[in-house]
């Protein structure tokens, strides 16, 4: 028996079949520092575009060594541009696809309302018994807090009260839970949640630290993906960037 639909319910079965054809899944690995600013981006472009945006966050020292191992991902948000550098000069990337999109900042933070203020005087003082940071081997911004201490001459001082994180989102956890008093973690995940003052947070000086440069580049050639790549170059996201506590790249 053959069924006959009717023209008007043939037109919106050919619209949603069209538009489900044309929607396709881009898959993203994210440093974690970008968590909440990406997942805003994400957002908006997936309601623009109709395509899906799968995120997948983690150190960028992990994500690293999955695509080098052959992880499925369509692109890569590194927290540094080495990584990126590499996977370009293995031709392990789309030739071109490599840019910044953002410049991180490094903070000191404890939670909670303090009368003293946080800054260099409160590491040097060594009055906490545990200070959290990222792995540097595997996270920028551990790096970097690594790199602070360094100049500030206290990192052999303060290795034995050190917590690492495996990223800085653990970090983050390890000093929300008390499980450190302390700790350096990235400015962007600050700004939606904590009230910022002197006595909670220190904006690292930028000389005491290499600059926390954060390179994208595209692995899969797919327009999807491309499509993607240029939104975060858009002006729209740059301004949502900056607005989630980053600096212009």
């Amino acid at each position: 028996m053959v069924v006959r639909f009717p023209k008007h319910l043939l037109a919106a079965v050919l619209v949603v079949t069209s538009g489900a054809c044309n929607a396709d899944e881009i898959r993203v690995a994210a440093a974690s520092n970008f968590r909440s600013t990406l997942s805003v981006l994400a957002g908006r472009y997936e309601q623009d575009s109709g395509h899906k945006v799968l995120l997948i966050f983690g150190s960028t020292g992990k994500h690293y060594a999955q695509v080098i191992h052959g992880a499925p991902f369509d692109a890569f948000l590194a927290a540094d541009t080495e990584r990126p550098a590499r996977l370009e000069k293995s031709g392990m990337t789309v030739p071109g696809s490599r840019f910044t999109y953002a410049r991180g900042q490094l903070v000191l933070f404890r939670p909670g309302r303090h009368e003293s203020r946080l800054d260099e005087t409160f590491l040097e003082s060594g009055d906490f018994r545990h200070l959290a940071m990222a792995n540097p081997e595997l996270a920028p911004y551990g790096r970097a807090a690594r790199e602070t201490l360094v100049s500030l001459g206290l990192w052999e001082t303060l290795d034995r009260r050190l917590v690492r994180g495996e990223n800085i989102s653990q970090t983050f956890q390890f000093v929300m839970s008390g499980n450190a008093e302390a700790g350096f973690i990235a400015r962007s995940q600050l700004e939606p949640r904590a009230e910022l003052s002197p006595g909670n947070h220190w904006l690292v000086p930028p000389d005491l630290h290499r600059p926390i440069d954060q390179q994208a580049v595209l692995l899969k050639d797919t327009p999807a993906a491309r499509d993607f790549m240029l939104y975060l170059q858009s002006d729209e996201a740059i301004t949502v960037i900056l607005d989630h506590g980053y600096l212009r790249p």
